[in-house]
């Protein structure tokens, strides 16, 4: 088992798990330098998942991409020039992620099963749905963003050792445990945190 691992990573896995644990660390700890290792991990994903002809994950690591740009300068400056304090989602949020899974879940399932050869179109639309929720919640600084990334995971591990990519069923079983943490963690933090109204 280890050297069918080892046969079938290529270096840009290695790397891109080696820069993802670290950011997910940094995201634990409240950090937000967690989305520049995140950049550095998403770009090598996306070759790894072209490969796999996870269709829908790449797309959802060039959305990573574009919300770990914005949640980097949400997380240093917010809308008042200071960091953005972690808070708990709305009605207006949590509307906001029933509209992304839902809408999210019928592009990706449209076009992969009418525009791409993937074998897996409801597995992989459906890791991308809560994933972009989870990644949206994050980026506003948003507690239940763990909660949301772990629906995605619990559904990725499967599908990633599906597609023969061990290393990354191993680095997501590692996120969802980081994330059941830190979902605590922040708890702490709101709690200790002064109140901020939005």
């Amino acid at each position: 088992m280890i050297e069918e691992i080892f046969q079938h990573t290529s270096w840009q896995e290695w790397l891109g798990v080696i820069f993802g644990i670290c950011q997910v660390l940094l995201a634990r700890q409240n950090n937000p330098n967690t989305y520049l290792f995140g950049i550095g991990s998403i770009l090598l994903s996306m070759v790894v998942l072209f490969t796999a002809k996870l269709y829908a994950e790449m797309a959802l690591s060039s959305y990573y991409l574009v919300m770990s740009i914005y949640g980097w300068l949400f997380w240093k400056f917010g809308t008042q020039k200071q960091e953005a304090p972690i808070a708990y989602s709305t009605k207006r949020d949590w509307g906001i992620v029933v509209g992304i899974v839902v809408i999210a879940f019928t592009i990706f399932y449209y076009f992969l099963t009418h525009l791409t050869d993937s074998d897996v179109p409801i597995w992989d639309s459906a890791v991308s749905a809560f994933a972009w929720a989870g990644m949206w919640l994050m980026a506003k600084r948003r507690i239940e963003n763990w909660v949301l990334l772990n629906i995605s995971n619990l559904l990725a591990i499967p599908l990633l050792w599906h597609k023969s990519l061990y290393l990354f069923a191993f680095l997501t079983a590692f996120l969802f445990v980081v994330a059941v943490t830190a979902f605590f963690k922040w708890r702490k933090i709101i709690k200790n945190q002064p109140y901020v109204t939005e």
